[in-house]
């Protein structure tokens, strides 16, 4: 009777011993956003909150941006396996030596925009010139200096560039003509603001031939050769694509699990819904099997962009096909 207990007490500990190890086999991904928590991250959460990384063997953590957060900086310094960036920045970081490679292209659209008031004599691109203009800077100056590159307008003299923040103060204070703004965020924090549609002109960079991919997916080249990172990474991408297509199909759920999320408490349901439906515009691919799959032709227009900024391009050389790889979105298609 002894020896039965005793046999039973060590299948137990054995089965518990596996559990715990089982349980710590999970394999760790830090990924660092660009920005806070919001819906344009949307399909990072919902697939953490639905527990689709955790159905795939791992062990995500998600780390928010800010404005004194560089994503680049981040995995330059091996604190992130990837991050989220806008692919101007990830190509320049990549010149300065941060050896940055895309692995997966969820937005295939841009969603920037310059917002301008109607009553500061705007109404076409020829009108910008001797306005003041408000800019992002921190890697999201490049498709506006392109653009300006393009029209012929000098950043130093035909133009006064204001330097941004994260905001619209300048537009609704009339420091500035126009502004940058987001289709899924800061144009509509414009219209909260009071300002009608009706008395607003937008440029959206696509439509002006100068847009640059968004919010992409990087990696460091040399994790690249690592097979073990490459299948981990794979089962990432798996995970968060169907997180992005939830998002995309269940607009308010997704705002619910996004604002959850905002340790400020500032997000609300009404605001990230509006948001993550904007964002799905920008998500073409949304519920077909090339969802994250960077188009070759989209990559090399916004090197062709970047490299055209006349006597200040954003990169000097063409990196080629360095600059991206489909081995992991193509590991996570099998």
């Amino acid at each position: 009777m002894k020896s039965a207990f005793r046999l039973s007490s060590c299948v137990a500990a054995a089965l518990l011993a596996f559990g715990a190890v089982a349980a710590h086999a999970a394999d760790k991904v830090t990924v660092q956003l660009k920005w806070v928590p919001q819906a344009q991250f949307a399909g990072y959460y919902v697939a953490q909150a639905k527990g689709y990384y955790k159905e795939a063997g791992l062990d995500v953590t998600i780390k928010p941006g800010g404005p004194d957060i560089s994503p680049v900086q981040v995995i330059a310094g091996k604190s992130a396996d990837a991050i989220v960036n806008w692919m101007p920045d990830a190509l320049a970081a990549r010149e300065a030596g941060v050896p940055l490679v895309n692995i997966a292209q969820v937005f295939d659209r841009s969603g920037l925009m310059l917002t301008c008031k109607k009553a500061s004599g705007v109404s076409s691109p020829k009108d910008l010139k001797g306005k003041t203009l408000g800019v992002w800077y921190g890697g999201n100056e490049y498709p506006f200096l392109n653009w300006m590159a393009k029209l012929g307008y000098k950043t130093d003299g035909d133009i006064k560039v204001l330097k941004q923040g994260f905001n619209v103060d300048p537009l609704l204070q009339n420091q500035a003509a126009c502004i940058s703004t987001m289709i899924y965020n800061e144009y509509w924090q414009v219209i909260d603001a009071g300002v009608k549609e009706s008395d607003l002109v937008t440029f959206f960079y696509e439509d002006q031939g100068v847009a640059s991919l968004e919010d992409g997916l990087y990696v460091l080249e040399s994790n690249l050769k690592d097979k073990a990172f490459v299948a981990k990474m794979a089962k990432f991408l798996k995970a968060t694509f169907k997180g992005w297509n939830e998002a995309v199909k269940n607009p308010e759920e997704a705002a619910k699990i996004v604002v959850a999320q905002d340790s400020s408490g500032s997000a609300t349901v009404a605001v990230q819904k509006r948001q993550m439906e904007n964002v799905a515009k920008l998500i073409t691919k949304a519920g077909t099997d090339k969802i994250g799959y960077l188009d070759p032709a989209a990559y090399e227009r916004t090197v062709k962009v970047l490299m055209a900024g006349g006597s200040s391009p954003v990169i000097k050389k063409d990196p080629g096909k360095a600059g991206y790889s489909h081995v992991v979105w193509e590991a996570a298609a099998r």
